[in-house]
């Protein structure tokens, strides 16, 4: 079964609009780290850790896996913005390598950091406006609290 959002009228969205979100729309959320379908609740729990369902408005978000697209595109990205500064400052200053290392890899890592959350914000986004909702992989249930485990041996008689 394809889960899909809820198109009634919830108590705290009522603009029609903001229901039926272009992909655009969804994106741009996603990209503010806001949930795809409302805008209004959060995506992340931690830094990159997705929470189990948006607050606002229920979407949920605890199978999802982005997996390796976030860092795939975060790494085209900076690519994409850094390197010409690099071929141009070795153009025109011809500096040891040394300098490079010292200058260039902490822009990268710093680059990489501010832009893999709203690019998995974005992956989850997409995600979601293509309908898939993680369980399309075997089924996978949501996760256990951390003492299910020691509770069910203990209900077994196990200790």
């Amino acid at each position: 079964m394809r889960w899909e959002p809820d198109r009634g009228a919830p108590a705290s969205i009522t603009d029609e609009s903001r229901r039926k979100a272009s992909a655009w729309t969804a994106l741009w959320r996603g990209l503010r780290c806001r949930c795809p379908v409302c805008g209004e609740g959060k995506l992340f729990r931690g830094y990159l850790t997705l929470g189990p369902a948006c607050t606002a408005c229920g979407t949920p978000f605890a199978h999802l896996r982005a997996d390796d697209a976030p860092p795939y595109f975060t790494i085209f990205l900076v690519g994409h913005l850094l390197v010409p500064g690099v071929f141009w400052v070795e153009k025109v200053y011809e500096p040891p390598m040394w300098v490079h290392m010292a200058v260039w890899l902490p822009f990268f890592t710093v680059a990489s950091m501010l832009l893999l959350r709203p690019v998995k914000g974005a992956v989850v986004a997409w995600m979601l406006r293509l309908g898939l909702t993680g369980e399309e992989q075997g089924g996978l249930k949501a996760p256990l609290p951390p003492n299910a485990l020691k509770d069910e041996k203990r209900e077994r008689g196990h200790a």
